[in-house]
Parts: structure tokens; sequence; C-alpha cells
């Protein structure tokens, strides 16, 4: 059996297992979890065996939710129980559990504590949230029209606005033990980054929780799952991604754990919503919805009459398929009047409307809901999201204060385009009235879902006008993932879609046919190979910066420290200086020196054994590093 078939583990339980263990035991984790969970057999009751020998059988009972949340649902026959190497190791095999996801898909939430249940928020009605998963936030901010209203003036001017509550002592004592957790496993890097590494993280990430900090523990068990991904050879792991996630988890321990963070990077342990009283919203798209833990399913888009965006998500344990399925199934909210598909092309009237602050619809049991006439994307107000020229609109997403994952993640951009070719995985595209040349890239490329085929297809119809709505790629220069398409109105060579069809399709769920297609092709002779798009990411020397970072987070503090010695430092220095990048060679020469600096007493033992000046300097560079490429991106959809 593969790892997925043993049911997932409790960040705490899997931290405690390993803290119970001897130093020597410790040592032999890491080959111990390699190839228990092939041996995992199911029993009649449900529970899952794995044998290691004749006289050791780990047995796991997985509570309702289907997690191992406590310590007495992992149980092993040997003398040494609890505190023996099989139990731990099974453990340590099993996926780790997203407690967030699971307590928004509405299954049964693992037994906590007292001071737990008092730091999550309460949403108006048990039935009124949706499930989240843990990829990166795809929604929209605060709808402006469902907002409360606020408290009237006072009669001598505006009422001041509420005090922000600072973090109390025990939100920063997890932050700083988060942070501590978080630069050990880093100095260590992947290489020895193992269970142990891990486990101290997780346990850092469980008092997190504790304290009322779920965003940096949801960025904790990102780290985890990437050093395990990146241990294990995953597919599609990237190193840069678990760079990134590093950035952000010392970023975010960091700040909390200085005081002056305010709530909104504490976050609250579920997501609030308000009530927005009555609206009326329009569907945009469909996009399907696949997490790296297992959730899948749906999220639809719509828009309110003064432009507000508003989700509706289905999302729940399963796969591909599950995220296929959810796009025709019913709408869980105001009784179900229509399923996803006719919400993506249709509309709602929405009276007792519960909406959470990044703008997802509630289905509380007051919610009622009629459905509307929808509008075509030529109308108002959806056309508003193709009138604003693309360079203006990543501007407003990306160019002005730090990028917050909330908001910049989730902008979605609407544009007119003429369609070159395909060029390798790319399809190029030129905004309209000379605008600039874009890619488009599959929203999500898993074979089930028809993103790329709908994509190929399209690329065998150069000089198609083509309005396209999607979601920016942040990571790279002039990028979009598109969501949906539609034809251009007044464009004699676009689509021609089905009326049903309302002038687009999801690209996640409508597969595009030859039908579809206008006959004929848009100019004389066969189209000329699509331009090269600019690329200033790939031209500019950050990316020795971005080796040097990734570098340390592959091999740890050691690799960095070789990465500036002799001839190696001249060559990562040298041209970051020629090109004007001073800044980012001044904190690429601080931190090899930081991983260089390990001082010895007259025996040759180390003074500072701390990680504490080397994750500092290595995030310095990273946060630095990070503005830089974003205002490349920026740039290039000018």
């Amino acid at each position: 059996m593969s790892p997925e078939s043993l049911p997932p583990v409790a960040p705490d339980v899997l931290a405690e297992a390993v803290e119970q263990l001897s130093a020597r035991l410790r040592k032999k984790l890491d080959a111990a979890i390699a190839g228990c969970a092939e041996h995992a057999v199911r029993a009649a009751d449900g529970s899952l065996g794995v044998r290691f020998g004749e006289d050791a059988l780990v047995t796991l009972r997985p509570g309702p939710s289907g997690t191992v949340t406590e310590a007495g649902q992992a149980v092993c026959t040997c003398l040494l129980a609890p505190r023996c190497l099989h139990r731990a190791a099974v453990l340590g095999a099993a996926p780790i559990a997203d407690a967030e996801a699971e307590a928004e898909t509405g299954l049964p939430e693992p037994a906590v504590n007292s001071s737990e249940r008092a730091a999550a928020l309460s949403e108006p009605d048990a039935d009124a949230f949706e499930p989240t998963t843990d990829l990166p936030e795809r929604t929209e901010g605060l709808p402006e029209v469902t907002a409360p209203a606020a408290p009237a003036p006072a009669p001598d001017g505006p009422a001041p606005e509420p005090a922000t509550p600072p973090l109390t002592p025990a939100q920063v004592r997890a932050a700083t033990a988060l942070w501590e957790a978080a630069a050990e496993a880093l100095s260590a890097g992947v290489t020895a980054g193992g269970a142990v590494v891990q486990a101290e993280l997780l346990r850092a990430a469980h008092t997190a929780r504790l304290a009322g900090l779920p965003r940096a523990e949801a960025a904790a068990l990102r780290v985890v799952r990437g050093l395990r991904a990146a241990r294990e050879r995953g597919r599609g792991q990237r190193l840069g991604d678990l760079a990134g996630a590093f950035r952000e988890l010392l970023a975010a321990a960091a700040l909390l754990s200085s005081g002056t963070a305010g709530p909104g990077l504490a976050g609250g342990a579920r997501r609030a919503y308000a009530q927005g009283g009555s609206l009326r919203v329009y569907g945009l798209c469909r996009e399907p919805v696949l997490s790296a833990t297992g959730y899948g399913g749906v999220s639809t888009h719509l828009t309110g009459p003064d432009g507000a965006r508003y989700t509706v998500s289905d999302v729940r344990p399963g796969g591909p398929a599950r995220a296929g399925g959810a796009g025709s199934a019913s709408v869980a909210l105001g009784g179900g009047v229509l399923d996803h598909a006719g919400l993506a092309r249709g509309g709602l009237r929405i009276v007792g409307a519960t909406v959470s602050p990044d703008g997802r619809l509630g289905a509380g049991r007051g919610v009622s809901a009629t459905p509307l006439r929808g509008v075509d994307w030529s109308e108002e107000p959806a056309s508003a999201l193709f009138a604003r020229p693309v360079g203006e609109a990543m501007a407003a997403a990306l160019g002005d204060g730090p990028r917050e994952a909330d908001t910049a993640e989730a902008a979605l951009l609407g544009c007119d385009v003429e369609v070159l070719g395909a060029a390798g995985e790319y399809l190029v595209v030129r905004v309209a009235g000379d605008g600039p040349l874009l890619r488009l890239r599959p929203a999500h490329p898993h074979p089930e879902l028809p993103h790329a085929a709908n994509l190929r297809r399209i690329a065998e119809h150069p000089g198609l006008a083509l309005r396209v709505l999607g979601r920016p790629d942040l990571d790279r220069a002039a990028t979009l993932r598109p969501l949906a398409v539609g034809p251009v109105p007044g464009e004699p060579y676009t689509l021609r879609l089905p009326e049903e069809w309302l002038g687009r399709a999801d690209l996640g769920y409508d597969r595009l046919q030859g039908s579809h297609f206008p006959r004929g092709a848009a100019g004389s002779g066969p189209g000329a190979p699509p331009a090269a798009v600019p690329d200033p990411l790939a031209d500019a020397p950050l990316w020795r910066v971005r080796r040097l970072l990734e570098t340390g987070v592959a091999g740890g503090r050691r690799a960095v420290a070789e990465a500036g010695r002799g001839t190696d430092a001249a060559a990562l220095l040298a041209p970051l200086r020629r090109a004007g990048l001073g800044g980012a060679a001044q904190l690429a020469a601080a931190l090899t020196a930081e991983a260089d600096r390990r001082p010895r007493d007259a025996f040759g033992r180390l003074t500072d054994a701390s990680a504490d000046g080397y994750a500092r300097a290595w995030l310095a560079s990273a946060v630095h590093l990070a503005a830089a490429e974003r205002s490349l991106v920026v740039a290039s959809w000018s």
C-alpha cells in the first residue's frame, strides 16, 4: 500500500510519539518510516494494522472524522509501547491532518482541550461555513455591499476606529517557539530534516494552534509536508515551493514573536461569517479545486452589482473524481435551488446572507435564495472585469505594499486577447489593443481535468479573438492561468459557443469541440511562430540568489557556507553588483558569512550553536528576493 492508504494523523499525536523515543531510537526512525506503510492491512473492523516481525503489530483506529486525533487510537503490541519505534514509524508514515480543513468540512473535530476551543471563532450558524483546503487562498476580499452597517458617527465627528488588541503573552511565547523550531529545520535542510526535526516543528505548530495562531500553524504544516515530499522525491515537488513555505513561516513567526503583529496575521481558528443582509450575485465561472491533502471540489466565482466578488465552495475529502463531479452538484445555499453549473451562468437573490471576510457565502439555516437570470460577460457587472487595462490591474494587485496571499493570490483578471500559438507548454497570446504578450498556462495540470486539453485545442487556431478570465501567476512573468474563456463581442473570428453556455466555457469542466471554433483561418496562409514572451525574471541575475536560498533549503546551513567560499562567492556576487543589484549582493554575502560563522572554544566545541542568526539572514535575503521578483512580474504586464 502507498502512504496515502494510512489515515491522517493529528500533528500533536505524531509529535508526542517522537518525543517519547530515546535518543538511540530517534536515530533509527527515518529508516523505520521508509517502508512500513507498504505493509498496512485493513482489518474487518475497519482498523489498519502494520506488522513488524512476529511480536509487534501497530493498529490505527481513527475517529469518526477518519483522522487519528488521540494517542489511544494508535497502539502497538511490543513491550516498549507506547514509547516504541514501531508506533512512531507508522504515525510518521501517515499523512499529516489539517485541523482547519477538517473543522470546516463539517467533520467531527478532534478532541481538544478548553484552551483550544476558547481560541476558536464561531460562525453565526453551525452550518454557515464553507470548506477550505491547504492550497493558497483564492477568494476575494470583503464584499463592499454586504458589510455590516457601521455605527453612526458621533455628533462631533466620525467615530474612532477600534483599537487593535495586542497579542497575548501566550501567543508571543508560542510564536517564539515556532520561530526556533523553524530556524532549526531551515538550518538542517531537506537532507537532515527527518522525522525528528519535523516532529519538533509539529509540536511548535500545535502549540501555536492552542494559543490561537492557526495561520502560523498552517504555515508550519506546509513546511513539514514540503520536507516530506522533498525527502521522498515526490512528483511535482518544487524546491522553490518549499523555500517559499519557509519564507512565509519564518516571516510570520518573526512578526508574531515580536508582539507587533495584528490580529490579521494571527488569524482565527475558523472563518468568521457576518450577516450580509440581502444581496444579488451573478455567476462568472467555476473552478475545480484539488488540494495536496486529499480534498477535492469546486469553487464558483460570483460578482455583485457593484463589482464585489464572492465565492460558493463545495470541497470535501476526495481526489480528481470529487473535483469533477462537484462541478454539477447542487449548491448548498438557500435550499439548493441551483447546481454549480447553473450558478456559474446564472444568479441568485439571497436573503439573510452570511459572508466571510474573504467573500465566501455561507449556507446557514436562515439563508434563502431565489434564482435570477444570469448576465453575459459583455453585460454589467461582469463587463467591468474586462474593461480595466491588464497592466493597471496587476499594479493594483501587486504594486503597492507587501503581497497578501488572501488578496493578491485571489485576484481574477479579465482581458481580450489574440491567440498567437503554442510555445512549449504555454499558449502565447497578445492582449488586444497592442497590449503585452502573455503566456497562458493550465490552471490545473491534472490529466483528468480538461484545462490543458482545452488550451491545446485553442492553440490550433492562431488569430482567434478570445475573452479570458483567469488568475495571474504571481511567480512567473506575464503568465495567466485561465479559468474560463468566451467570444469577443464584435469580432468575426472568435468562439461560437452554445447559447445555453451564456457566452463562456469553464475550462476545468466544459470541453471545447471543433464546432465551437469559427471555420477557416483568421489570415491568409499559415500563421507565423509566436514571438517569445519577454521574461525579465529569467534575464535578471536574481536567479543566483534564488539558487543560493534553495541550496540552503536542500542542503542546510553547511551547503550555503560552501557556496560562499572562494570562487563560488565571486561567481555569486559579481554579476549582481554589475547589474546594479547591490542590495541583493549585500544580503547574499551576509547570508553566506553567517552560514560559515561557527565560533568554537579552545577545545573545538561550538560556543554558539543557535540557528537564529542564520535564519534571520536567510529570511532577509528571501524577503528582498520576493519583493524584487514581484516588481519584475508587475513590469512584465505593462
